[in-house]
């Protein structure tokens, strides 16, 4: 695991500590099934309950001899528990202890990302609405195209959120499957209603069908999901990238005192932060592609799924929540310079208002075609000669003909653009629609 990056909760819940217990409550919980049914004694239960325990440095001390992990487990188990032991793991397989357990971790994992979408959220909300008014121009292609709202940008990273909570959630249902089936799924040895009856103790549903492991499209949705919202933070780190460089200078990250740019030059600030959220977002899509690559094993099982796990799942869980909490610190202290924005927008000279020129003039009856041509040969001279685009439009004589001087001059009001801003705000933020 990155344990530079990994923060105390998720670093918990992959440790090996918890991975182990998670294995013995999926064990104790078999065994209460078991004496529920008189398979094994009341008495053993409790001795098994009362005696259980193992520690991390004696499995694995066992395991350089048994080279299998679970049956390290089970023999540490058996050290500390005594005649009583031989009910453990009874009619089980390696894979009915190490999938089931594998849902409790993903779900706890699940638990930590959804607290750290909902700690996002409301700072996206909050920057939405503190700068909802605030006009910026729009870009595609990286080019000015047309003004916008700087807080639609807020919206639009919240509403990408609101879909990624629902998107962990499905995930979570997804692999909060558990099998007690045995070595092909068959049940050989315990019957699917001591299955159905350890996962309900457990806190999880137990898969419909599953061959020696729970198939693995489950992983694969939920390493997918984390790979789609490492994305999203991705394209919000992006934009603050571009919003930081010297030319544009629109907003920076936050730059704390006695922080330093670079060893060689005293004067840089650099969008380190953005950065380090981009570059992490590959591993986590790189991790999804193993998830999807785990989905074909041979037959009922082969192993070559379990290897690849112990690094995807907990590096995958650890680094989105690293990159969340990242993201979060970083937006809520984004230093935004909005007289930056305006200047900027400006400085295209009123090309961006050529678009609301056209369709004014098709109004008036002009053709679209022509329309087009004359914004468009008006626009070119500024380009390449200079000049302000208001006062060409206004003394060309096929579009003066066709408008005022005073409708020219509402096309080229920042206001028309922002309109409608409210609007999405009440669709974006709609609280019945957070969750």
């Amino acid at each position: 695991m990155i344990e530079r990056y990994t923060l105390p909760e998720m670093a918990a819940i992959w440790s090996l500590q918890n991975k182990f217990q998670k294995w013995l409550d999926v064990e104790l919980a078999v065994c209460e099934v078991h004496a529920e049914d008189g398979t094994i004694p009341i008495e053993a239960l409790e001795e098994i309950k009362a005696k259980a325990a193992f520690t991390v440095e004696r499995i694995n001390e066992i395991e350089k001899t048994t080279d299998h992990d679970v049956i390290a487990f089970t023999t540490n188990l058996a050290e500390n528990i005594g005649p009583a032991s031989r009910f453990v793991h009874y009619g089980l397989t390696s894979s009915d202890v190490v999938d089931t357990a594998n849902a409790l971790l993903l779900c706890e994992s699940c638990d930590v990302l959804l607290s750290k979408l909902d700690s996002l959220l409301p700072v996206l909300k909050r920057r939405a609405h503190e700068f909802k008014d605030t006009p910026q121009i729009g870009r595609t292609h990286g080019i000015h195209a047309e003004p916008t709202s700087f807080g639609l940008t807020w919206a639009l990273w919240y509403e990408d959120m609101k879909h990624n909570r629902k998107r962990l959630e499905r995930a979570k249902a997804a692999v909060s499957k558990g099998k007690i089936s045995g070595a092909v799924g068959a049940f050989a040895h315990l019957a699917p209603n001591v299955e159905e009856r350890v996962c309900r103790k457990l806190g999880i549903e137990a898969a419909n069908v599953s061959t020696q492991v729970i198939q693995r499209e489950s992983y694969a949705e939920y390493l997918s999901t984390l790979a789609i919202i490492a994305s999203s933070l991705e394209k919000i780190a992006l934009q603050v990238r571009h919003w930081q460089r010297t030319e544009v200078r629109e907003a920076q990250e936050a730059f704390k005192k006695g922080q330093k740019g670079s060893s060689a030059m005293p004067h840089k600030r650099n969008p380190i932060l953005s950065e380090r959220i981009c570059g992490m977002a590959r591993t986590v899509r790189a991790n999804a592609i193993v998830g999807l690559e785990n989905i074909a094993l041979w037959h009922e099982r082969d192993i070559s799924h379990s290897s690849a796990e112990r690094i995807v799942l907990p590096d995958s869980s650890a680094t989105l929540d690293y990159l969340l909490a990242k993201t979060t610190s970083l937006l809520d202290s984004l230093v935004v310079y909005p007289e930056n924005m305006l200047r900027n927008l400006e400085l295209s000279r009123g090309l961006v208002f050529s678009g609301q020129l056209m369709l004014a003039l098709t109004q008036k009856g002009v053709s679209r075609e022509d329309a087009y041509l004359w914004t468009q040969r008006n626009a070119m001279k500024v380009w390449d000669e200079g000049g302000e685009y208001e006062e060409l439009v206004k003394n060309d004589a096929d579009i003066s003909f066709h408008l005022s001087g005073e409708e020219i001059m509402r096309i080229f009001d920042l206001k028309h653009y922002l309109r409608n801003v409210d609007q999405v705000f009440a669709r974006v933020f709609d609280e019945s629609q957070v969750r």
